[in-house]
């Protein structure tokens, strides 16, 4: 799975910021270094008016799956993080959409952001890419099994709202008093079968299915398949006319779909920016099934700004490969896999 960290400042007003897996479109401001450095890539750091951010993504896949981006103007700004899983097709359709839809929305309501608005958006941009699977469907039938956990921030008149969808998460370093010290808190609500909520969730909603939550290789997955329950696309979970052939055999459930299996409605949270909160760092699982919350707020605040996310990145590649008992240095020569293989380090959302 391909691992994916952006550390950001939430204060500030640049217009027109836009960026993906390989740079940056449109005007921006940035200082620092950016670059390769292997299956690394980087940016240290960008800054706005009074604030900054820093991003950067190693690949696992010979196709890197995610995708991120950073908008801002009159509305605040948004910040996305698009963990795809199998295939990027998904990330990059959210990538293209999500925040379009998000504007229009917006140009419909006068231009206040609510939990509404945004759960509207979310909502267009899965009705887009179902259409796009029924489209392709005589072609493409596999884009019915590709989809993307979808982690959105927008601040809005320093209101921080965060929307999710999936296993992505995105955390607040908050100044503790006079002391010098940090504290980290999540601000995302996550929808990964291995928690218990989320697998007593799913069986109050499928009283009658005993197979809704499988545990698969010490993994608990929703019908043995996938590890979220909420996500968009993964088409055929959502609807039987998809979940037959010509997809992927393993994909295929055995018995009749009688309702949606996974969702794509987000869990929507609200927070009012204070002074004391210094950054938040977004980011996909593979970077926080390695590093803890506060680990990772550790080391944002106890390093220069510049290069945050780089540096975090590498901690979970340390954490990775002493996992394996390896050594750092051999985990950087692992090639993209291909075929949907992962790097043995991280562990897949599919199966």
């Amino acid at each position: 799975m391909n691992l994916l960290s952006l550390c950001w400042k939430p204060f500030g007003q640049h217009d027109g910021e836009r960026l993906d897996q390989i740079g940056v479109i449109g005007a921006a401001n940035f200082v620092g270094r950016e670059g390769r450095d292997g299956l690394l890539w980087y940016r240290d750091i960008g800054r706005y008016a009074t604030g900054d951010f820093s991003l950067a993504v190693v690949q696992a896949n010979l196709v890197l799956e995610d995708q991120f981006q950073i908008e801002s103007g009159q509305f605040g700004t948004f910040v996305g993080v698009y963990d795809g899983h199998g295939g990027p097709e998904a990330a990059r359709y959210v990538c293209d959409n999500m925040f379009n839809h998000l504007q229009a929305t917006l140009a419909e309501v006068g231009g206040v952001v609510t939990a509404d608005t945004i759960q509207r958006a979310f909502l267009q941009t899965e009705e887009g890419f179902t259409a796009r699977v029924s489209e392709s469907w005589s072609t493409r039938p596999n884009m019915a099994t590709v989809g993307s956990c979808c982690l959105v921030g927008v601040i809005f008149q320093r209101t921080l709202f965060v929307a999710n969808l999936g296993d992505s998460r995105v955390v607040l370093g908050k100044k503790v008093g006079n002391t010098g010290g940090i504290a980290a808190i999540q601000l995302s609500t996550e929808h990964n079968a291995n928690f218990e909520d989320v697998r007593q969730e799913l069986k109050e909603l499928h009283p009658n299915d005993p197979q809704i939550v499988v545990l698969k290789h010490g993994v608990w997955r929703v019908k043995g398949i996938i590890q979220v329950s909420r996500s968009i696309g993964d088409v055929y979970m959502k609807h039987a006319q998809y979940n037959r052939e010509p997809i992927n055999a393993k994909f295929r459930l055995p018995e009749p779909m009688d309702m949606p299996i996974m969702s794509a409605t987000p869990t929507i949270i609200s927070h009012q920016l204070q002074a004391n909160d210094s950054f938040l760092i977004f980011a996909s699982d593979g970077l926080w099934e390695h590093l803890s919350n506060e680990k990772a707020v550790d080391i944002v605040h106890n390093h220069p700004r510049a290069g945050s996310a780089k540096r975090l990145v590498k901690a979970a590649l340390q954490e990775a490969a002493r996992k394996r008992e390896m050594r750092y240095s051999d985990l950087r020569k692992i090639d993209k896999k291909r075929d949907g293989a992962r790097t043995p380090t991280l562990n897949p959302k599919c199966s």
